[in-house]
């Protein structure tokens, strides 16, 4: 059956990788983009008004966990990519740190099916660094490559054998593959939140943030010996930015990842204080603390890396922003102490509405947002999507900046709505995501 061929009229259209930032037609043909401008006409294309609403390409996520195999009682490929949709998100990237993980072909490839029966949106699986990501011994990487990853990391744990980090970073010269670091000592961890002022009223154990800063200078220092590509996922402190930004001067090929969490959330959250750092933003009502739902890796840190964080976004030192969706079900985050619950939170759907509150705080433009969380990360990895060219795939959002709406993990498309989020209001939200021109989402 053919493609339904659609005209966006009169939407505001936001194209970095095309510099273009106004109201404007896009026209879809066979799913691919056809034409971008004003005054388009399609004949016999379905017409979708878009006034009062954005049109962007779709959002790219480079770094996320739909659990499968293994932990599909926490998300499935079909509920998670449901999810990344809902949050107007058309190619989003799967971490490696399943069961079994994805250290072979024949994994990647059994994934990969079930990707093609179940996925709402693209998929691309990442491929450990070690064998069952222990990093001891490397994984076959021209094999895993040639199987189809995007990438490689152990994203859970540190590589821990420096051999195997540079093995690594050499293969990713010849592959022209992104090594995706999770940066943590594993003799500096134990606890469930920043070490800090914050962990010490509360009483609840700490990860200092050396933890991550010592690994994320080991691997700068391997990336600079080795030559290869490096990319620091989930930066959650200043120094670790600046760290990044001071390599990148030295022309060392380093990639810096953000998420919402770190530039808009802090340990006080840990604490029940459900307050956004660098937006005048509306607080939450308090929760009972300690929260487990506000326990993630690497941990919130302090308003003072957030504001690091936020100024190391707009000086470029970040490439990506990402979600690191984090499902978990809710008895490994609710009604237990939280030592004991499980690290992370959902982020496909609530991304969007987060970064906006940055835009409208007057930290970020539209087209920066865009550059961020689309055009980049699909340039970086050569990707589906990420602008709106003629003859590029017809992934797109179309999103309202303004839509009031909370939080309710009980309408939330992910198989388990674990956030600290829940009941607060946001703004900003998809009302329609497209990917290769069919309409996966609509609001």
């Amino acid at each position: 059956m053919p493609a339904t061929d659609y005209l966006l009229r009169n939407g505001h259209v936001i194209d970095p990788a095309n510099a273009v930032d106004s109201v404007a037609d896009v026209r879809i043909s066979g799913g691919k983009i056809d034409a971008a401008g004003s005054g388009l006409t399609g004949t016999g294309a379905e017409v979708i008004d878009c006034a009062g609403l954005f049109v962007a390409p779709g959002l790219v996520d480079l770094h996320a966990h739909l659990r499968s195999p293994g932990f599909e009682y926490k998300e499935t490929i079909a509920t998670g990519t449901a999810a990344a949709a809902a949050g107007g998100f058309t190619t989003v990237l799967c971490m490696p740190n399943t069961s079994p993980p994805l250290d072979n072909p024949e994994i990647i490839r059994e994934l990969r099916n079930e990707i093609e029966r179940s996925a709402t949106v693209h998929v691309a699986p990442i491929g450990c660094i070690s064998r069952g990501r222990k990093g001891l011994a490397p994984v076959d990487y021209d094999a895993l490559a040639a199987a189809g990853v995007a990438g490689f990391s152990d994203d859970g744990d540190s590589t821990i054998e420096n051999q195997v980090m540079l093995m690594a970073l050499k293969a990713s010269i010849r592959l022209d593959l992104p090594v995706m670091a999770h940066c943590e000592d594993p003799v500096l961890i134990g606890g469930a939140m920043h070490q800090g002022d914050v962990s010490e009223r509360i009483g609840v154990r700490g990860i200092p943030a050396e933890a991550e800063e010592s690994f994320l200078e080991r691997d700068i220092q391997l990336a600079e010996e080795s030559g290869g590509w490096l990319y620091a996922l989930h930066v959650s402190t200043a120094r670790g930015a600046d760290m990044i930004r001071q390599a990148k001067k030295r022309g060392v090929h380093v990639t810096g990842e953000v998420m919402p969490h770190h530039l808009l959330m802090t340990d006080r959250w840990v604490a029940g204080e459900r307050i956004l750092e660098n937006v005048d933003e509306p607080a939450g009502a308090p929760v009972d603390a300690p929260d487990p739902m506000a326990k993630v890796n690497p941990p919130l840190r302090t308003p003072a890396d957030t504001h690091g964080l936020l100024a190391a976004v707009r000086d470029g030192t970040f490439d990506v922003i990402a979600t690191d969706h984090a499902p978990h079900a809710l008895n490994e985050k609710q009604g237990i102490p939280i030592e004991q619950a499980a690290f992370g939170m959902n982020g496909f759907e609530v991304a969007l509405p987060l970064i906006l509150s940055l835009v409208r705080a007057g930290h970020l433009t539209l087209s920066e947002m865009i550059r961020l969380m689309s055009w980049n990360p699909a340039r970086l990895l050569n990707l589906p999507g990420g602008n709106l060219s003629p003859g590029s795939p017809a992934d797109i959002v179309v999103f309202d900046t303004e839509r009031a709406w909370t939080v309710d993990p009980a309408t939330m498309h992910t198989k388990s709505p674990n956030t600290p989020l829940a009941g607060m209001t946001l703004h900003g939200k998809p009302v329609m995501t497209m990917v290769g021109g069919e309409i996966r989402y609509s609001a």
